[in-house]
């Protein structure tokens, strides 16, 4: 049975890293960015710092509010911190797969905060069982840490360690590293998923998006380009470059749905480009009607573009309940049915008599669309014409992103006519590939990954050819 309103791409992981050359209380920045960060990850989330060489740390399943409160927070002192929100995409819930992943091995010990997925983790696990190593966890972060406490050996530093290490690991990763006297950061060589290097006065702050930096009063510096190591210590920011420049990949879902419309990336403010995908979607299927509506949140900034670019007035066609996680309980199959209410209810006043446009950002299984469509025309919509600014997702994601098997993707089997009336939406239209790598991303320093929409993926998969 598909769990209740889980017809959305998961979230990855966020990842925030301290260097304080300042007075600044470490942990509550390293909690603030977290904070910032939470819509990247609900099922768990952790703080290391170091203190003094001793690396000591808290993590919990839950929300960040949930598992910090002034007290933890003032028992982890020091002056340099790693901190992480997890959804899991590459390992099971449990508390034991939350980050950081502290270790200790035979240089030292250090602290470790993964976003992102291997290719070729099942692959190398089992070569590093049949050499002795023991795992811990189901992640594929361990993976990589188990890795580099091994490589760590041959090298004067971490850093060393680092450089084999990548070129072994395959997939998506934005990597920190926290040893005693270091922070250390990394981007994959594709640069799939987002990192970004911040300073706040003499201190320096590295995370998954820019908006961290502003609930800390941080300024982005810029972006960890594919392949780079960062690496920040008492002489200030080192950059090493391990490979050969190539065509990078950001997951373009970063533009469309998981990151914050006020995060800037890879040079694009995420909220302008989503604005000008609805723009796109006006012109490339328009249509008559008399007020636009977007899908709270993702689908708001698209929705304003369409209504600027169509002429029909835009407005707010849902109430969203804020207050509905991850965890919270499930209802049983008789309300299961009503179940979108409690995180979607319309305006009946703003929908009722009218030819309504409403815009989401994806469509994946199908289900809760169709929900969301019903109550629509419950509210009194005469019709409801759906949107969507992202082209078909009719391929999974091996790179960090949670997405069904392709059985379960319902454009992989479907056209956009059934789909329009499996749903029972007057109209459908999804943005083309063309229109979405055109203007909206006009202006990012980077290319994308569009392996979702037509299964070109940029990464050799290893794991899934070790299985067949």
């Amino acid at each position: 049975m598909i769990p209740f309103m889980d017809d959305k791409l998961k979230e990855e992981c966020g990842v925030f890293g301290v260097y304080n050359n300042d007075d600044f209380n470490t942990a509550e920045l390293a909690y603030y960015g977290l904070y910032a960060l939470q819509h990247r990850g609900q099922e768990s989330a952790g703080i290391a710092v170091n203190d003094h060489g001793t690396i000591i740390y808290h993590k919990e399943m839950g929300m960040v509010s949930e598992i910090f409160d002034p007290i933890v927070l003032n028992h982890l002192k020091g002056s340099v911190a790693v901190a992480h929100v997890r959804y899991s995409t590459a390992g099971d819930s449990l508390r034991e797969n939350a980050q950081p992943l502290v270790l200790k091995y035979t240089k030292g010990h250090m602290a470790l905060a993964h976003n992102g997925n291997l290719t070729n983790a099942i692959t190398i696990r089992k070569e590093l069982e049949e050499q002795g190593t023991l795992f811990q966890t189901t992640t594929d972060s361990e993976v990589i840490a188990a890795l580099l406490a091994r490589k760590r050996i041959k090298y004067d530093g971490l850093e060393q360690a680092l450089q084999e290490v990548m070129g072994i690991i395959k997939g998506a990763y934005a990597l920190l590293v926290m040893t005693p006297h270091k922070l250390i950061a990394a981007r994959d060589p594709l640069g799939m998923r987002p990192l970004c290097i911040g300073k706040k006065e003499n201190s320096y702050v590295v995370a998954s998006e820019s908006t961290a930096f502003d609930a800390i009063g941080a300024e982005l510096v810029r972006d960890v380009e594919p392949g780079e190591i960062i690496v920040i210590d008492e002489k200030g920011l080192k950059s090493i470059h391990t490979q050969k420049k190539c065509q990078s990949s950001l997951c373009l879902f970063e533009y469309i749905y998981f990151a914050r419309p006020d995060s800037v990336m890879d040079g694009k403010e995420i909220y302008s480009s989503r604005f000008m995908a609805g723009r796109v979607l006006a012109k490339e299927y328009p249509v008559e009607a008399d007020i636009v509506i977007g899908v709270p949140d993702s689908g708001l900034a698209a929705a304003r573009g369409f209504a600027f670019e169509s002429g029909i007035p835009y407005g707010e066609g849902f109430i969203k309940n804020r207050y509905v996680g991850r965890t919270f309980i499930q209802p049983s199959q008789e309300m299961r049915e009503q179940g979108v209410h409690l995180k979607l209810n319309p305006l009946r006043s703003s929908v009722n008599g009218k030819r309504v446009v409403m815009i989401d950002d994806s469509i994946v299984r199908g289900t809760t669309s169709g929900k969301i469509v019903q109550l629509l025309k419950k509210a009194g919509a005469t019709e409801v014409h759906l949107r969507i600014s992202s082209p078909p997702v009719k391929y999974p994601c091996y790179f960090g992103i949670d997405t069904p098997e392709r059985k379960n993707l319902i454009a992989s089997s479907h056209t956009i006519e059934e789909i329009c009336e499996l749903i029972g939406a007057d109209s459908l239209g999804f943005i083309s590939k063309e229109g979405i790598l055109d203007k909206p991303i006009k202006g990012a320093n980077c290319g994308f990954c569009t392996a979702c929409f037509d299964g070109e993926y940029p990464i050799q998969l290893v794991d899934l050819e070790e299985d067949k």
